[in-house]
């Protein structure tokens, strides 16, 4: 009996999520609409190697070129959804991506590196705005266990993206799978503009209301120290990618990469989960520090598969809780007005993060042996953790000592609550972020707001 009183509190938090109007659909069209964007990277990989006779180098030009494109533009067409609005965002991104994927297959290998950057530039932004609408359905209190699925379900997109793409180049080739990825896009951008879920709150000004915040108001220090905790965290996970496989062929066990892998991702799943279900959010620098640190002990079982996989355990259960915390973050310190572009902006963090770890811990395996690749990017990871902590002390000492009012009870629809007052009260210090004026205003109270508190691309 205690322990089913147990096991229902600690699932209470998501239910509660779970339960708020939208939430539920948008984390199902979003999931979907990532699979073939998740797909993407490989399915360009085998189309160059395979149908056009290149090698591996020049297949990792065109994923550059993706990945450079996709960075410019992600914040832009953030910036563009605070203007103007989610739809007309979708429309164009979406219609360049199937234009993209559907020519793509059928040009030269210098034509299509052109057209990747293009293609990476107007990319449909499923990632950002599944962020951006969670910071619009949910209250601050519920937003820790959101963003949590959020990272979850990210990770079973990553996990049926490109197992998916690879099992169709390899049986139909590589031009097939880029058409069927034209098919893919088409269909979630359609997802989404139909589902057009809300990127500001009832609470918040329309963006027919004209409203412009300056970026000096909100890209401060504080805002690029998450940027780049954001962008080590991928620059750790995409960089272990590249160590695992480099140690394990070099022990003739390349056959257990799939498994190894596969165990590594169940280990960030049950991580976000559990992370989500905590009172208390941490500071992403908090979380990268520890999973640098892990990951650097993981090339200490470069001998074994399975001591390998025991040694991901805690790097690979702090995955998803870190960038989990880092969009947390995010939404609590952006002013509605510019949430789209600053989600752009975590997006393009994740991708530079990825775009450098894979190389970062390549050279190391090269030049020294693979488990060094471990080192490299959990050092690297380090690095990145001392370079942003005097901004987080800085930060904590000028945050005022949060007190805790007595909860005011009011009564909505399914029934008594209490007013985000208490659940912001339990929040600690460092996920407070530097108050604006646009937090110093007001709200409006609405029954939305009363709600009881409980990460690859």
């Amino acid at each position: 009996m205690a322990s089913e009183v147990r096991n229902d509190m600690r699932l209470k938090p998501y239910r509660d999520t779970l339960a708020l109007p939208g939430i539920k659909s948008l984390l199902a069209v979003t999931t979907l609409a990532r699979i073939p964007i998740a797909a993407g990277a490989v399915v360009l990989t085998l189309h160059v190697v395979t149908d056009l006779g290149r090698g591996y180098g020049a297949a990792g030009l065109i994923g550059a070129a993706f990945t450079i494109g996709g960075s410019v533009g992600a914040p832009m067409m953030g910036r563009l959804i605070d203007r103007r609005g989610l739809r007309p965002v979708l429309v164009l991104t979406t219609v360049a991506e199937v234009i993209f994927w559907s020519t793509a297959q059928a040009v030269p290998y210098w034509a299509l590196l052109v057209m990747a950057l293009f293609g990476g530039f107007l990319a449909l932004p499923a990632f950002s705005v599944a962020r951006q609408s969670i910071s619009a359905l949910t209250p601050e209190a519920q937003r820790l266990p959101a963003f949590a699925l959020d990272s979850i379900t990210t990770e079973l997109s990553f996990m049926a993206g490109p197992a998916l793409g690879v099992l169709v180049a390899t049986t139909a080739g590589g031009r097939w799978a880029m058409l069927m990825l034209a098919a893919g896009i088409l269909a979630s951008g359609v997802g989404l503009w139909l589902l057009n879920p809300p990127v500001r709150a009832a609470h918040e000004a329309p963006i027919t209301a004209g409203e412009r915040v300056p970026r000096r108001s909100w890209l401060g220090p504080r805002f690029v120290a998450i940027l780049l905790v954001t962008m080590a965290a991928t620059l750790v996970l995409s960089g272990t990618d590249v160590a695992l496989v480099a140690v394990l062929r070099d022990n003739g066990e390349l056959g257990w990469s799939g498994l190894v892998m596969s165990m590594w991702a169940f280990y960030s799943l049950l991580g976000g989960f559990a992370y989500g279900t905590m009172q208390r959010s941490f500071p992403p620098v908090v979380i990268l520090a520890p999973l640098a640190v892990a990951t650097m002990l993981v090339s200490l079982g470069g001998a074994h598969w399975w001591l390998i996989a025991l040694l991901l355990i805690p790097a690979g259960a702090l995955c998803a809780p870190l960038i989990t915390s880092t969009a947390d973050a995010i939404s609590r310190m952006i002013p509605a007005a510019a949430r789209g572009e600053a989600m752009g902006l975590h997006n393009s963090a994740l991708t530079v993060g990825v775009a450098l770890g894979g190389p970062l811990a390549g050279v190391a395996a090269d030049t020294l042996s693979p488990p060094w690749g471990f080192v490299t990017v959990g050092g690297a990871g380090v690095l990145i953790a001392l370079l942003v902590l005097p901004t987080e002390l800085r930060r904590r000492r000028q945050s005022p000592p949060a007190t805790a009012p007595e909860p005011t009870l009011t009564t909505g629809k399914s029934g008594p609550t209490t007013e985000p007052a208490l659940a912001a009260s339990i929040l600690p210090a460092a996920d407070s972020p530097n108050e604006t004026p646009a937090d110093r205003t007001p709200r409006q109270h609405t029954p939305h707001n009363d709600t009881l508190s409980a990460r690859r691309p």
